[in-house]
């Protein structure tokens, strides 16, 4: 038999049963230069402006029928401050004068009669005052000596010590009496919600302000809201603004407290910006007031990125605002900060709770991250094509 009988009707020899795995492991090997060649060739397009690159970046065509895109301009910021009305304080609220103290159930009375310490001091003269104070009774009334049952209960403090003078002058001849509040329990208002300390407060002779009320139970930072105080008042709610009442003397100064109210304080949880993109330090940023500017918000983030940033910055404002009102269309707004000028404009222009601020990558960054993705895949196809190869052989 010759040699092509031997190869057609024989077992074929090693080197042929060998081709078909090297064509295999040629032909992936092939592929794989083919992805590199066409990685580069498509990075250097990119590089040169003829190429899109991917991930997440904003433009000019974001401009649709549904998104609005608007540039940060001084125009721009000067109509959104002159815009931005003062918080107005109700009217209700200013016009509330507290009037004289009236003792109330449950408060201490230290009542000194000049030159009768065993009426002064019962307890003697070595306790504390409280301890020889006269405390008023639920119904109103207090017991003392030689007068028993006496109501005090809705009379101011001068006029107390009137009567109870008067009632002692059958006993005593010219007595001289002088009443002071030992405790204060009658009249109290409420605190609630983000306080280092919150719970009930004493209205005392001195009248009490709300600016003064919440300084006494301590404003918890960062959690507090104080774009929102809630005030409830004989069952009317007032809404204020705290935020926008900074510096002594100021109208949260002038609001009075009444027996009986209550103030909520609530937490910020929801008063959030969303800083996302090319910062240094993307996060939710809760804050306290009405709103931040954008200069803030980006510098609570870190700052820029120096090497993957592109400038360009976007407040993305959504369809819906803090009251969940649905609005006509969302809206983009655009600085580009490449400019240390335009930072300027970003210290005027103001972020509200519930917008995302993007910080946009520049095109190299994005192609570095395409391409970190890209060539990994190239070289697992490279080395599975001459593991293969060798494992034939």
């Amino acid at each position: 038999m010759n040699a092509v009988g031997r190869v057609t009707s024989g077992v074929p020899s090693r080197g042929t049963a060998q081709r078909p795995a090297t064509v295999i492991a040629t032909n992936v090997r092939c592929i794989a230069t083919a992805l590199r060649v066409v990685a580069c060739s498509v990075a250097l397009a990119g590089l040169a402006g003829c190429a899109v690159a991917p991930g997440q970046t904003m433009g000019v065509r974001s401009n649709s029928g549904y998104v609005q895109l608007v540039p940060i301009t001084p125009q721009l910021v000067t109509t959104a401050q002159a815009a931005t009305k003062a918080p107005v304080i109700p009217a209700a609220l200013l016009g509330y004068h507290p009037e004289a103290y009236h003792i109330g159930p449950g408060d201490t009375l230290y009542i000194t009669v000049w030159d009768h310490p065993e009426l002064t001091s019962p307890a003697g003269s070595q306790q504390a005052s409280q301890a020889n104070g006269r405390l008023v009774r639920p119904d109103g009334t207090l017991y003392y000596p030689y007068l028993g049952q006496m109501k005090v209960a809705g009379m101011t403090i001068e006029q107390a010590r009137q009567a109870l003078a008067s009632k002692l002058a059958h006993w005593i001849k010219n007595p001289m009496v002088d009443i002071s509040v030992a405790s204060y329990a009658s009249q109290r208002v409420v605190l609630e919600g983000a306080l280092v300390k919150s719970g009930a407060q004493a209205i005392t002779t001195v009248p009490l302000t709300l600016g003064e009320a919440i300084a006494n139970a301590g404003v918890a930072n960062p959690d507090a809201n104080l774009s929102n105080i809630v005030l409830t008042r004989e069952g009317q709610t007032y809404h204020l603004d705290m935020s926008g009442y900074a510096g002594k003397g100021g109208p949260v100064g002038k609001i009075y407290l009444a027996p009986g109210d209550r103030v909520l304080v609530p937490y910020n949880d929801r008063q959030k910006v969303y800083v996302m993109g090319e910062v240094t330090r993307p996060q939710a940023l809760r804050f306290k007031t009405a709103d931040i500017t954008l200069t803030q918000a980006l510098g609570d983030a870190g700052g820029l990125n120096e090497i993957t940033s592109k400038g360009m910055v976007y407040v993305v404002r959504g369809a819906f605002d803090k009251d969940g009102h649905v609005q006509q269309r969302p809206t983009v707004y655009q600085l580009d900060l490449k400019s240390p000028a335009a930072f300027a404009l970003a210290d005027g222009f103001d972020v509200k709770p519930g917008d995302v601020v993007f910080a946009s990558a520049a095109g190299v960054t994005r192609w570095n991250r395409f391409l970190s993705q890209l060539l990994p895949l190239t070289s697992a196809l490279s080395a599975a094509a001459t593991s293969n190869y060798y494992i034939s052989k």
